[in-house]
């Protein structure tokens, strides 16, 4: 076998010098467009290669943190990170430990409710009329009885999407990415042979007309309930699998 060790060594390199720009970024000592050293500069100062210096700036141009312009003024200059991007690594990460049951029911449930409280109350404040026609749009889909399992549960997670949305709170929409396009989807994925559609329908209703009115106690009280009812679906999904998987080691 021939092993590549000096790949490895450089790679090793490599990452951790992308680390340093990286953190360097995000607490504020490289700003927003200012230009990189040159890859010379950067090589002479960390002690490297410039082969390792461009393997650093490529992690950091995946991760969409830098970005190159050619010509005179040309060079590596730090982008603005996008939220959006950064929340989709740190979801993937949080759908792979629910899925593996390093959350259990209870905490999903609790952390949904103390968060989504704080967005229903946000979003009496600042709700528009845009984002009560984009739930109010989600809750029409959900009446419809001929679309699929999948749609509707796609249609719910945009339903509290549009929920976090009106919050009108960039920090909070991106904590709150997590909850909505993690924690969610994969509660569905268990509660929905169990579920009755009709009352996650109501549920959602209550809520958006609590927002409608800025009503913050009759939406956090419709957001309660309509927790509550998911965590007694997935008991029950889950005693059903209990019992389907005894029956078939007794067949």
């Amino acid at each position: 076998m021939n092993l590549r060790y000096d790949e490895v060594v450089r790679s090793g390199i490599a990452k951790q010098v992308a680390e340093n720009i990286k953190s360097a970024i995000l607490d504020g000592r490289l700003k927003i467009d200012e230009r990189l050293p040159t890859e010379e500069d950067l090589a002479r100062s960390f002690g490297i290669s410039r082969p390792t210096v461009r393997e650093a700036l490529k992690r950091l141009a995946a991760q969409n943190l830098i970005h190159s312009r050619r010509g005179p003024l040309g060079g590596n200059f730090v982008m603005r990170p996008d939220p959006e991007g950064l929340s989709k690594a740190i979801t993937g990460a949080a759908t792979l430990l629910v899925g593996i049951g390093a959350f259990d029911i209870d905490e999903i449930i609790a952390a949904r409710l103390e968060t989504e409280t704080i967005c229903c109350r946000l979003a009496c404040e600042n709700r528009s009329e845009e984002g009560l026609q984009a739930m109010a749009t989600e809750i029409a889909l959900q009446r419809d009885q001929d679309i699929s399992d999948e749609d509707f549960c796609a249609s719910d997670v945009r339903f509290h999407r549009a929920l976090v949305d009106s919050t009108g709170n960039g920090p909070l929409k991106l904590m709150m990415y997590i909850v909505i396009e993690s924690f969610i989807p994969i509660t569905n994925m268990i509660v929905f042979r169990v579920r009755e559609r009709r009352q996650v329908v109501a549920f959602h209703q209550r809520i958006l007309e609590a927002l409608s009115n800025r009503d913050v106690g009759e939406a956090t009280a419709a957001l309660t309930n309509l927790l509550a009812y998911v965590r007694d679906s997935y008991s029950a999904a889950l005693d059903a699998r209990g019992r389907r998987a005894s029956e078939q080691a007794q067949s």
